[in-house]
């Protein structure tokens, strides 16, 4: 597969890269865009000042030229909590999109969306601050009338970023159950 990795709101980090080459080691081609011009950050607070300050129209348009090279190839959009989110836009507007891995975020669906089959698997953690039980029943449904094929995968005590080895959220076990479930999703595809 071909796997268009979007990193969260800390930046394009070593754990972007660690996870890319987990997925490589799985036999994908995968590419980790720097939508933050090489600034990362230390506390989420930080990074949602940057992405504020960015806006969301800029960080979308570096997202969609980042991916466009690739996107004839069909791709995998994934990524990390905001990243998440972004890629979850860029496979809901690409025709081509072979599936969608969203690791601890989501993102507004626009009414009219529609995507025929689009295999998604969502992995959260439970509770989550930023994924509400709430917010994700109601973005389940949205995904369903999109016409995607959605799964959702919750992990409880986890953090929100766990599977990221340098934040506190880090969650061993979570994070190793989540792998083995995203390589094969992926070899479904």
């Amino acid at each position: 597969m071909n796997i268009m990795l979007f990193h969260s709101t800390y930046g394009l980090r070593p754990a972007v890269h660690r996870a890319a080459d987990r997925l490589r080691a799985a036999g994908h081609e995968v590419w980790t865009p720097d939508l933050f011009d090489g600034r990362t950050f230390d506390t989420v607070e930080e990074g949602m000042a940057f992405n504020e300050e960015l806006g969301k129209e800029e960080l979308l348009k570096r997202a969609v030229l980042a991916a466009a090279p690739y996107s004839e190839r069909g791709l995998v959009y994934a990524g990390f909590s905001l990243g998440a989110a972004t890629a979850q836009t860029l496979a809901l507007g690409d025709a081509k999109a072979r599936g969608l891995l969203l690791l601890h975020g989501t993102s507004d669906i626009a009414a009219t969306a529609s995507v025929d089959g689009l295999p998604v698997q969502l992995h959260v953690a439970e509770p989550d601050a930023y994924e509400t039980d709430d917010w994700l029943s109601a973005w389940y449904l949205q995904m369903r009338k999109a016409g995607a094929d959605v799964e959702v995968y919750r992990y409880a005590g986890a953090g929100h970023l766990y599977t990221d080895s340098d934040l506190p959220d880090y969650d061993e076990e979570a994070a190793e159950a989540t792998w083995r479930v995203a390589l094969g999703f992926l070899e479904t595809l």
